[in-house]
């Protein structure tokens, strides 16, 4: 087979694999970005209103995993933590677990993502004007209620942008978990193209799958952050 024969979508063709790669990658993307939010909720939450030892810890988090690269903190959590889980198991009296490549992935992306996160969370969050907070608070409202209600509504303008660019960047963080081994759209288009030989072809087509998910992903974003927009005043947008 020569030239796009090797992207038909069943054997011999790889096109089919390099699908459900890209299917891979997405799931592994939603997770890992999901996870990475509930992170960046309860991080910002904990530097903004946390005691002290808290909030020392989560500066710790966020600045040592923004400033190490990301392929060093995939590699390092992917093999030292899934080692780090079973050896906690073994002292407390349990038998090892099988961690699965996908779930691996989701937790090390997540736990990546969730330092951005945090940081583009606490920075929208103070992004609200304080007389809302204090309006909340003369009413009675707990600090729960007030973080539900006034805060988090009233700081996702502010967050979407930040958070649409970490959506994007995670789409991309999926590829370096092909240096672990875990079979994702990068993976299946480096198998494909070492079998055929035909690296321009295979790589370009990964190329313009990841373009695709860009594009779509940006249209829904800015159709989100329209939404959330809605009843600002031009001032404020």
């Amino acid at each position: 087979m020569t030239g796009l024969e090797n992207l038909a979508l069943s054997p011999p063709g790889w096109g089919g694999a390099l699908l459900r790669g890209l299917l891979t990658s997405l799931e592994v993307a939603a997770g890992g970005y999901l996870l990475g939010q509930v992170i960046g909720v309860a991080g910002s939450s904990g530097k903004l209103y946390g005691g002290p030892i808290i909030r020392d810890l989560l500066e710790i988090y966020t600045t040592v995993v923004r400033a190490v690269p990301e392929l060093v903190l995939i590699v390092l959590l992917y093999y030292a933590g899934t080692a780090s889980l079973n050896n906690l198991m073994e002292i407390l009296g349990f038998s090892s677990v099988d961690i699965s490549g996908m779930l691996a992935g989701i937790l090390v992306i997540g736990l990546v993502q969730g330092a951005y996160s945090t940081e583009v969370l606490r920075g929208a969050i103070l992004a609200v004007p304080q007389g809302q907070i204090e309006a909340a608070r003369a009413y009675g409202m707990p600090p729960g209620m007030i973080l539900r209600r006034i805060t988090l509504p009233a700081m996702l303008p502010h967050a979407i942008p930040g958070l649409a660019n970490l959506w994007l960047v995670t789409t991309k963080d999926t590829a370096l978990l092909a240096v672990v081994g875990f079979t994702e759209l990068t993976l299946a288009t480096r198998q494909a193209a070492g079998v055929t030989h035909e690296y321009f072809l295979f790589f370009s087509a990964a190329g313009v799958l990841y373009l695709a998910v860009t594009l779509v992903s940006t249209i829904l974003l800015q159709m989100l952050e329209k939404r959330a927009r809605r009843g600002l005043t031009r001032s404020q947008s």
